[in-house]
Formats: C-alpha cells, structure tokens, sequence
C-alpha cells in the first residue's frame, strides 16, 4: 500500500513539475517586452532579423513599422514630440544625422562599439547612431531592351541627358527613398550646387518615372518596363544573379550612404536592439545581402556586385542631413510633376 502510495505521489509531482515547466513558459512569452522599431529594410530582410534577435533574446519581441527612408525620416520628425518608436534601425546615416540634431535618437553608446570600423559611425563627441552597412547606388541597364530599341549602353552620368534615352529611364524619388536622396546629394558634390541642379534639370527630361522604392527601378528595368533604372547596387547585383539581362553600373559620383540604428527611448529592452544590431552576429547576416557592413571582423563577396569604391562621390552624411530639407523642397518644385502615384509605389 505504502508503495502504490509514493508511486501515485511521485506521478503527481512529475505532472505538477511539467504544468508549472508550461506555465512559466506561457508567463514568459505572455510578458516578453515588445520593442516597436522603425526602419527601412528591405522587406524580404525583416522576418530573418526578427527571427534572429529573438532567438537571442527570447524575452523580447520586435514588432516593426516598414517604409521608405523618406517616409520612416518624416515620420520620426512629426513625432519628435511624441515618439512612438523605440529604436529606428536600418536608417540611411544621413537622416540619423539629421535626427541626431533634432534631438529624436539619443546618445548611446552599444556593447561592443569598438569592433565597428569607424568610417561607418557618427563622427560626433557624443555618438547616436551606429552604421551596419554601406549602401550604393547604380545604373541598371537591360541589355536585351537596350539592344531592340537601339538605345546603348550609358558609361557617364552625361549620357543619360542624350535624346536617346527620353522616356527610358526610372530613378526614385528622393522625398520618399534614400536611395534616391543620396543620388541627388551626391550629384549636387559631384557637379557642383548650380551645375548639379542644371545636370537635373536635362535628366528629368529623359526620366520616365520616379518611384518611391529605391529598388523599384532596378526591378523596372530588369523586367524591360524601362531600359535603365537608378537604384541601389546591391538589388541589380542580386536580380542579375537570378538571370536578369542586366548590366550593372557605377559611373564616377555614384551615391552611396550608410544603413545604421540608433536610440529613440532608452529602456532596457531597446538597448539591447541596438546592442545586438551592431554585434557581429547580426553582422554576419548583414554580409548574407550586402558586401560592406560595420563590423571589422565580418566580409563577404557578393556575386555581380560593382565595383563602387573608386566611384563613390565625396559626401558628408552629416551635411546631407543638414542640407536635406532644402533640397528635397527645391527638387519637389522642380520635378515631382514625373513622380509616381502613391497608390502604385509598391
């Protein structure tokens, strides 16, 4: 009897053991802490970040809130007085730049700073914003359209204002993408204030379209919409790797800024986004998609990636930042007649 007594006991006890094992496993995932973050991603990009993150940080959630660095940076400013996000991560530097002066990212100093090469981290005393990677631009060119409308291939930015190109170009609209602003920056550095906005001036002319994705147009013109897009690097290299005609490439004064994260309310669970987005296992899946990211011990080859570092235009982010605001206005003005309908941007 005495037995059966403390077989019976022990069996309760194991099935207690197992039910307060569950409950503290769904009190867990009831109350892991949920950090909204901003960004830009690619959206392809976010569910492998998410995913990652949590798998480190299983008492955190990250619940994102996607767009256009141009809409993410207009965002941030309108809610300066009532942020709602907690860390805004995959950000053009040069719009952290410019939230740095606002006051909307904060000073923070991550873990493990000091393994980021410098070049891609804010340059300021007191440091808000931290780089992942480095983001450049090209010409996507298609050279089987190319070649049945005869419309060659284009070696300078100069070629794009030729007749030849009227109607067969698309570039993103650099009010909604940063892929596109940090193309604008960049030709207003490389030509000159006056000659860049006259070099403008000739290109719109020929431009079809301005999309308010920054891959979009690579995308246009690999699918023969358009014989030429302005886009970033890294989606012509990736639509080339998949079969696209493509050539991709990167004419002297190519754009090019920094993706990075940054610090909008200090609480300890977003802390440690921002810690993880900068470690080297969060690097390590950067270098999966783009071939330059922050990290000194992290690199990679990407297959059909352009040569950009002899290319690149002189910028300052922390200028483009500053200058942001005017230029986006007088570009507006000037062109914004060619822009693509919101409701067909994605």
């Amino acid at each position: 009897m005495m037995v059966k007594e403390i077989k019976t006991m022990k069996v309760s006890m194991k099935k207690a053991s197992i039910a307060a094992m569950f409950a503290l496993m769904s009190t867990q995932a009831v109350s892991a802490q949920q950090v909204t973050v901003y960004t830009a991603f690619e959206t392809d990009l976010l569910a492998k970040y998410k995913t990652a993150f949590e798998k480190d940080n299983p008492d955190i959630k990250i619940q994102w809130v996607r767009d256009s660095i141009g809409i993410i940076t207009a965002k941030l400013l309108a809610e300066k007085s009532n942020p709602r996000a907690e860390v805004v991560w995959g950000l053009a530097g040069s719009s952290l730049a410019l939230l740095k002066n606002e006051g909307i990212i904060k000073p923070y100093t991550p873990v493990g700073v000091e393994q980021l090469r410098g070049q891609l981290v804010d340059a300021g005393q007191e440091k808000a914003w931290y780089g992942n990677i480095g983001v450049f631009n090209a010409i996507c060119y298609n050279e089987i359209v190319g070649k049945k409308l005869n419309i060659p291939k284009p070696t300078t930015w100069d070629d794009l204002t030729k007749d030849v190109y009227k109607g067969h170009i698309s570039m993103p609209n650099p009010a909604s993408s940063g892929t596109g602003y940090m193309q604008v920056a960049a030709w207003l550095s490389h030509f000159g204030e006056a000659e860049g906005w006259s070099y403008m001036d000739k290109l719109n002319t020929n431009i079809a379209q301005y999309t308010h994705s920054g891959s979009k147009p690579c995308v246009q013109a690999a699918m023969g919409e358009v014989v030429i897009g302005i886009s970033l690097a890294v989606r012509a290299a990736k639509l080339k790797s998949q079969g696209a005609p493509m050539d991709v490439i990167v004419p002297n004064g190519i754009g090019w800024d920094v993706d990075g994260v940054g610090l909008v309310k200090a609480n300890a669970a977003s802390q440690r986004v921002v810690d993880w987005a900068i470690s080297k296992a969060a690097n390590e899946l950067y270098v999966e998609t783009y071939p330059i990211v922050a990290h000194q011990d992290v690199s990679a080859t990407v297959s059909h990636y352009p040569d950009v570092e002899n290319a690149m235009a002189t910028l300052d982010l922390t200028q483009m930042g500053n200058d942001r605001t005017r230029v986006l206005a007088t570009w507006s003005s000037k062109y914004d007649a060619k822009s693509q309908a919101k409701s067909q941007a994605k």
